[in-house]
């Protein structure tokens, strides 16, 4: 699969955000995850709607389903 245009210009842990964003981790979930506050969380997820065409959490989903960072789930 090619790289998404989208997320070039992303930082790595912007990447593990988007990634863990993308099957609909809180963000409690997901600052456990990356063993950081839930603050610094945050602050990822406002700059990643920042930098993507997203205007709510929900977009960022969409985003990292479309670019494959999350992959499709079996059927």
């Amino acid at each position: 699969m090619r790289e998404d245009r989208r997320l070039g210009h992303l930082t790595e842990r912007e990447r593990e955000t988007l990634a863990l964003i993308g099957p609909g981790r809180s963000t409690a979930e997901i600052a456990a995850e990356l063993f950081v506050p839930v603050t610094t969380v945050r602050t990822s997820v406002s700059r990643l709607l920042t930098k993507l065409p997203a205007r709510a959490r929900a977009a960022l989903v969409v985003i990292a389903h479309d670019s494959g960072l999350v992959p499709p789930p079996p059927f």
